[in-house]
């Protein structure tokens, strides 16, 4: 990385609290982006599992929300009062999460080499029994993120906390049914601290969501449960992503829970896993993995 970057590693695993007051610019955002990529490929490719093709997609998401977006504070609690909160519903996208985690300083960079091993708190879906920093609920199970999401923003208000419940689901997991009857709870009861972003990709594990199971708008669905709705278009462009983001907050407190469509590329920034399903679950071999890491290179980077 340049030489800003590596003064940015060293602040972004150092402190929390600082990114209330001093927030990177869109360079650094950037690098950090590139670092993340790192990490997912070299994480799936050790141990051949994981699911690279969302996580790519939703680095750049996950990026600008731990690093702009979310009001955080210094530790950890599972209780998060005074602090907005996220919850990652479609578990299996776990390398980026992991990696900005721990880029963000939840706990030691060099613990992403762990990953899904035995023992390790790094499970290929996050988990929440062995106590890993930044982890609040297991998501092994698709459709469940929306409910305790739910769940924890209704806890802030009977708390007087006026912080923000911050949701990530697949379009694909949409298809799953218990999001409905989430869905329809929040807006009936006007849970409107909660923004709830739905990652477009219009893959999943089998194909295409359409050819799997055609869901029709998205956007209608959600306006006809009486949420509010946006959309991000350029899901993959940090700059995007904070004014889309910002404009959803502002939706916030108004009486309707608030919904982003994200609409991303999965496999975003590596060339041969973008524009297809095939990679949503398979891991790089050691020449694609040589492939990914060289279109994904800056000077100075700070592998684990």
């Amino acid at each position: 990385m340049k030489n800003h970057s590596i003064q940015l590693s060293d602040y972004l695993c150092n402190s929390l609290t600082i990114t209330h007051t001093m927030k990177p610019n869109t360079q650094q955002l950037n690098d950090l982006t590139i670092q993340v990529r790192r990490d997912i490929l070299r994480m799936v490719h050790a141990v051949n599992s994981g699911h690279p093709g969302g996580s790519l997609g939703c680095t750049e998401f996950m990026v600008a929300l731990y690093q702009n977006i979310m009001e955080r504070k210094e530790g950890f609690d599972m209780d998060g009062i005074g602090e907005d909160l996220f919850f990652l519903s479609n578990g299996h996208i776990s390398p980026v999460f992991y990696s900005v985690l721990a880029r963000s300083g939840y706990f030691p960079v060099a613990e992403l080499a762990t990953f899904r091993l035995i023992n390790s708190r790094l499970q290929g879906h996050p988990t929440t029994h062995d106590n890993l920093p930044g982890v609040r609920m297991a998501s092994g199970s698709l459709g469940q993120g929306l409910s305790v999401g739910i769940g924890a923003a209704q806890a802030k208000k009977l708390n007087g906390d006026n912080h923000i419940i911050y949701t990530l689901h697949g379009d694909g997991e949409l298809q799953e049914g218990q999001n409905w009857e989430a869905i329809m709870y929040a807006s009936a009861k006007k849970v409107d601290n909660l923004i709830a972003t739905i990652d477009l990709n219009g893959k999943q594990i089998d194909g295409s969501t359409d050819e799997v199971l055609a869901m029709g708008s998205i956007r209608a669905k959600f306006e006809a449960f009486d949420w509010e709705v946006l959309e991000i278009k350029e899901g993959n462009n940090i700059e995007a992503i904070i004014d889309g983001m910002k404009e959803a907050k502002s939706r916030t407190g108004k009486g309707k829970p608030v919904c982003v469509l994200l609409h991303t590329e999965m496999g975003n920034g590596v060339d041969f896993m973008m524009y297809s399903h095939a990679w949503h679950g398979k891991a790089p071999n050691d020449a694609q993995l040589e492939t990914a890491l060289s279109q994904n290179y800056t000077e100075g980077e700070s592998d684990y």
